[in-house]
């Protein structure tokens, strides 16, 4: 008697969880929507990056779902900790803050904060201001001490049997024996000062070996020297460089963090195109913001004199956020799993961003 109650008892505990479960995989889920372009492009046609993959998980879980549009992210979690939405749907930064709120799906997209500003070539006198470093006079002294040592050894060898050309003086010797050393060096071969003498053509002929090596090393440097300061510019392309430079940031974002910290002055926009227009007309020195969204903005303003920096900052991953307790969030890791390693995530996401993300690998 005991058996079949237990087995009924149990057939009932199915049967319910079965109830339970049913009901819950045909519940409409309330979807909160929320972020700026390129995620969250036009809700109705659900297009952007996050809408078109919440998107795709949902038809491979056959979930039903209705769209909440909201203002920003801050409104939409709000929703979500008051239990009246199931999930936000966005560009929602996984921070050790929201994780002791809420539950996240893995990253789908990984990302940093990056650094817009223009392009902005060198000064002439940045491009020869490498020519009049300690360095570059030490180079020249060296130069001279040494030529002056040729010129003087010249002299001494030839003052005697080549007094036309290089006179008793030594002022005037001394100089005609340099000016015969830089006549060699160079491969001009004027002529009219060459010694004669068996000492003075040694001297000579070890000079004109020594002088292809210096020549040569000395030549490559400069090459070096204007190459570099060619590509030496005036661009802002590091967070230590917005120190007192005027930065278009969305207020209460991690940018504006980011550059407080490096003692730039945050100039407040309400959204990214108003940060570019700032910035286009010089009113502002850089753009900080999520790296996706500054490539977005780079893609549809097609500017040449306007890059974005490789350094980026403060790495975060954008992940969908659930109430917790839900029991949807293992299937939908699946079902984002599944997305990723069928590269349909990397096609959406390169649809709008361009292949010049780094963060999408």
């Amino acid at each position: 008697m005991n058996l079949k109650k237990t087995i009924s008892l149990l057939f009932a505990f199915l049967f319910f969880f079965t109830i339970v479960c049913t009901a819950q995989s045909n519940k409409t889920l309330q979807v909160g929507v929320a972020g700026s372009a390129p995620f969250i492009m036009d809700t109705s046609e659900q297009t952007g990056i996050s809408l078109e993959i919440w998107q795709r998980m949902a038809n491979l879980g056959n979930i039903s779902y209705n769209l909440v549009p909201f203002e920003d992210v801050s409104h939409a979690l709000t929703a979500l900790e008051e239990k009246k939405l199931d999930i936000v749907v966005g560009p929602i930064s996984i921070t050790p803050d929201r994780i002791g709120k809420f539950w996240f799906t893995q990253p789908y997209y990984m990302t940093n904060l990056s650094i817009m500003a223009k392009n902005i070539s060198p000064t002439v006198w940045q491009r020869i201001k490498p020519y009049f470093s300690i360095h570059f006079f030490y180079a020249v002294f060296i130069f001279l001490f040494i030529l002056g040592i040729v010129g003087t050894l010249l002299w001494l060898t030839e003052r005697k049997k080549n007094p036309e050309q290089f006179p008793p003086k030594p002022a005037v010797g001394i100089a005609n024996g340099m000016w015969c050393a830089i006549v060699t060096m160079s491969t001009t071969g004027y002529g009219d000062r060459s010694p004669e003498t068996l000492w003075g053509r040694i001297i000579a002929g070890s000079w004109m070996v020594i002088s292809i090596i210096f020549a040569t090393t000395m030549v490559a440097g400069i090459a070096s020297t204007l190459t570099l300061s060619g590509f030496n510019t005036n661009t802002i392309s590091k967070a230590e460089q917005l120190r007192n430079k005027k930065v278009a940031v969305i207020e209460d974002s991690p940018a504006s963090k980011l550059v407080k910290k490096y003692s730039g002055i945050t100039v407040g926009v309400e959204n990214l195109e108003e940060g570019y227009q700032l910035l286009n007309k010089d009113k502002v020195s850089a753009i900080v913001y999520d790296r996706a969204q500054l490539l977005y903005l780079s893609n549809i303003h097609h500017n040449d004199e306007i890059s974005i920096s490789r350094e980026g900052y403060a790495n975060q991953g954008y992940g969908f956020a659930i109430r917790p307790g839900s029991n949807l969030l293992m299937k939908l890791n699946e079902d984002l799993l599944t997305l990723q390693q069928s590269g349909s995530i990397k096609k959406i996401i390169s649809h709008w961003i361009g292949r010049n993300s780094e963060a999408d690998d």
